[in-house]
């Protein structure tokens, strides 16, 4: 038996209050807008650090939870807002995005370990699947709210103005975690 764990896949208390915590950084990261031509929050450094820090499953349980606080009304989306009109809405997919991001970095640094190769690489890859999710959403919902527009024109206004400012957020993150990480339970 794992001592990490009580029965077999159970958690402890201290995985739920790191699940818990990873959830609240997002969710404070979230109300974080950076004043840019096309102002950016910092949710996305929130979801890397969260994944590099506590692992792929208490990572990725951390998205989730943020994701179904959020679709219960409270406030943790960007602008303070919530609610599943949110996660339904033309932007949603990159919020539902980050899931995945979590599971391609839990599958691939469960796969290759936490070397600093295989956490870029699935941060990337984890990255550009959220965009790719997110922006057929937006193009699915945008067409059906407001009107048609094509997938050069989404990723154009989606994606092209937050490409620089993610690899930076990515870099920080991972810095960041690997010095907190040493700190964390296992």
């Amino acid at each position: 038996m794992n001592e990490n764990r009580g029965a077999k896949g159970a958690f402890k208390a201290s995985d739920l209050t790191y699940i818990a915590f990873g959830a609240a950084i997002i969710a404070v990261c979230s109300y974080i807008s950076v004043p840019a031509s096309i102002p950016f929050t910092m949710q996305t450094f929130a979801v890397f650090f969260v994944l590099s820090a506590l692992g792929g499953k208490r990572g990725t349980l951390s998205v989730v939870l943020y994701i179904a606080l959020g679709a219960a009304g409270l406030p943790v989306f960007a602008g303070f807002t919530s609610g599943i009109g949110v996660l339904f809405g033309d932007t949603g997919g990159y919020i539902v995005g980050f899931v995945f991001t979590g599971i391609i970095y839990r599958l691939l640094v469960g796969a290759f370990g936490k070397k600093l190769w295989a956490e870029v690489t699935a941060l990337l890859l984890g990255l550009a699947v959220l965009y790719a999710f997110g922006t057929v959403w937006y193009v699915v919902f945008y067409a059906g709210g407001s009107g048609a527009v094509g997938l050069a024109a989404a990723f154009m206004r989606c994606v092209a103005p937050f490409v620089l400012p993610d690899l930076l957020k990515l870099a920080t993150a991972l810095v960041l975690a690997r010095r907190v990480s040493p700190l964390i339970k296992a």
